[in-house]
């Protein structure tokens, strides 16, 4: 069994839900938490802005994922606070 079998089988999740899944999970923390800007995620896996959303979508509709707004001391956005569920 792999560690990711979870995702394969019992999800129906397009491939840029799953591409987005385990770019997080990379660089997730012990707790599963990590914080990447779209920016970056749209720099390193070559997928648009709206390819990264929709596979976030993707994984929160399945309960997957986790996200929170962080903000800047002057209040401006920073990027979202990723939660993954691992298997």
């Amino acid at each position: 069994m792999g560690k990711h079998d979870f995702l394969y089988h019992n999800h129906d999740l397009p491939h840029r839900a799953l591409a987005v899944y385990l770019y997080l999970e990379d660089r997730a923390n012990a707790k599963g938490e990590c914080w990447p800007s779209i920016k970056t995620m749209v720099e390193e896996l070559k997928l648009s802005v709206s390819t990264i959303r929709r596979g976030i979508k993707d994984l929160e509709k399945e309960g997957l994922l986790k996200t929170k707004q962080r903000y800047r001391k002057n209040g401006g956005k920073s990027s979202l606070a990723y939660t993954i569920k691992k298997g």
